[in-house]
């Protein structure tokens, strides 16, 4: 991997590990369009590590605060019914369906899971997905014809069930072109929570996740066409642009609807299939060369 091809793809994982367009689809087809191999699982959890430093920047404050709730409430009975305290346990349990699929599925995800007609299916239906999550959040935000708006729950309301629901939402972006965002953004708001809510649990959850596999995947960051100074070069990059856009996206979501991701979703996914379909770009684009 050259120094240009490490900027470009930190530069796209940056933009796009936050939004709900799945950042690991598109690093995979940026490789796959600009004749590059294929990053590879291992590039795309380790820069995903930059990334998630953007997040534990941005979010400080209510992570020290869950985590020392968290730790006195091991100590102290009077903390456990404390909402950050709880917070604490909910992310715990909402990482480990992630956790255990992630390592079951290590083979796929490195492999058949990168197929590009996958990632064009994933990013059409999640689309569809989330187009319907977020129609619903909207009614109940402004109010359909003849009926009162509805109430759409906080974080405060957040239990082990939908803690669980949650972390396999998560899980599901496993597969690349589901999006751990878009995944987990949906999935709160069809269980009935507000756009924002959704969104930080997701970036809160995504933390312990994302930092394992990161950790985990170090081992490889030496081995075939993937190389420590390109890779760490590409981190600090998508962490950079990823704190940006953090920002950017939280004042989005509280005014605006999802619907431009979701269009582009679907677009890119009808693109890949029809250019797949036409002979002009192969399925395993890059992934034989790596």
């Amino acid at each position: 991997m050259s120094w240009f091809e490490s900027f470009v793809l930190g530069l796209v994982q940056g933009l796009t590990e936050f939004l709900p367009i799945s950042s690991s689809a598109h690093l995979r087809l940026t490789a796959a369009f600009a004749g590059w191999h294929d990053p590879g699982a291992a590039f795309t959890a380790i820069t995903q590590i930059g990334t998630e430093a953007a997040v534990l920047i941005y979010f400080r404050k209510d992570i020290v605060r869950i985590v020392s709730a968290w730790f006195r409430s091991l100590t102290n009975r009077s903390m456990r019914g404390d909402h950050d305290a709880q917070m604490g346990w909910l992310v715990i349990v909402g990482s480990i369906p992630i956790g255990v699929l992630g390592v079951t599925f290590k083979d796929q995800i490195e492999g058949p899971f990168r197929d590009l007609r996958l990632i064009a299916t994933t990013l059409i239906v999640m689309g569809i997905v989330l187009g319907v999550a977020d129609r619903l959040a909207a009614r109940d935000e402004t109010g359909g014809k003849h009926r009162a708006i509805k109430q759409r729950k906080t974080l405060k309301e957040l239990g082990v069930k939908d803690g669980l629901i949650y972390g396999f939402c998560q899980a599901m972006a496993l597969v690349p072109g589901v999006s751990r965002s878009g995944a987990t953004i949906s999935g709160g708001l069809l269980m009935g929570y507000t756009r924002e809510a959704a969104a930080r649990y997701s970036f809160l959850l995504a933390v312990p996740a994302v930092l394992a596999s990161g950790v985990f995947e170090l081992k490889d960051a030496g081995e075939g066409h993937v190389s420590w100074g390109p890779t760490i070069f590409a981190t600090f990059i998508a962490f950079g642009v990823g704190y940006a856009v953090i920002a950017w996206f939280m004042k989005f979501i509280t005014t605006k609807s999802f619907m431009p991701f979701v269009i582009y979703r679907i677009i890119l996914g009808v693109l890949l299939f029809a250019l797949i379909g036409a002979g002009a770009l192969s399925p395993h684009a890059g992934e034989s060369a790596g």
